[in-house]
């Protein structure tokens, strides 16, 4: 809240045009919330004020029942939950807490209370290299489910068979955000690239033989990609990739057009 808004509402109250309880919890909802402690955590329940998505845990390392624990802070305080690299095991617990959830044991994600609603705005393509790039995708597939875009995976169209990308532009060519994930040596995202107006977010991945270096080379590749719409993120990371692709399409229908084919608006 600005310092304006916050004089006009007190001009309101002064006026008699507000009650102190109306102004009392305007001024609640902007200051930040404590964070929810747990045994082993302090859970950021102020981040989805502040940054529009509530905390997303990683839970890798973490036992089951802190994993339930922090899932619990954020249903407690209103906030869907998300976690990524979630193992069988802790799954199981927190399905055990929320049945509605929604486990995908490929991308390693769960999303809780319930499972990802109806999407609201912004449509992203996600694109895989090879099949073995699928666990990933699979990452950034459910990310953005969770976070409300319209997301659409299209699987094994890797520069090898360029005709296969070619054959599957249709379902990626209105998108706002195309996410590629590829390994080996990383090619695929200069190539769509080359194909689309909007940002592309390649995701490398730890696919490949020896010198492929765990996705180190696919990770180079992508960061001296030619193609000018083309940025990177980490290896393997499709959570990431994900993210920005959402946060990108649902900024997008936000009252901005989209540029023409010139570059112009």
């Amino acid at each position: 809240m600005t310092p304006d808004e916050v004089r006009l509402l007190l001009e309101s109250l002064q006026r008699g045009h507000a009650t102190i309880d109306e102004v009392s919890a305007r001024l609640a909802r902007e200051l930040p919330r404590p964070s929810a402690a747990t045994t082993d955590a302090h859970v950021d329940v102020d981040r989805q004020r502040r940054c529009g998505f509530p905390e997303v845990v990683f839970c890798e390392g973490k036992t089951a029942e802190s994993v339930v624990e922090i899932f619990s802070a954020l249903v407690d305080a209103g906030q869907s939950c998300f976690g990524t690299r979630i193992s069988p095991e802790q799954a199981e617990r927190v399905l055990a807490q929320f049945p509605r959830a929604h486990y995908n044991s490929i991308a390693r994600t769960i999303c809780a209370p319930e499972g990802p609603g109806e999407p609201s705005a912004g449509f992203v393509a996600v694109v895989t290299a090879g099949t073995s790039d699928r666990p990933v995708a699979e990452e950034a597939f459910e990310t953005l489910r969770w976070m409300g875009c319209r997301a659409e995976l299209i699987h094994d169209v890797g520069v090898a068979g360029p005709h296969r990308l070619r054959e599957q532009y249709h379902r990626f060519a209105d998108a706002d955000v195309v996410v590629v994930v590829a390994g080996m040596e990383g090619a695929l995202p200069s190539v769509v690239g080359g194909y689309v107006d909007c940002p592309v977010i390649a995701v490398p991945t730890s696919v490949g033989y020896g010198a492929s270096l765990h996705g180190l080379a696919a990770l180079l590749g992508m960061l001296n990609s030619c193609a000018a719409n083309v940025t990177v993120v980490n290896i393997d990371g499709g959570f990431k990739g994900g993210y920005i692709a959402g946060l990108i399409a649902q900024r997008s229908h936000v009252g901005t057009p989209r540029p023409d084919q010139s570059g112009h608006r």
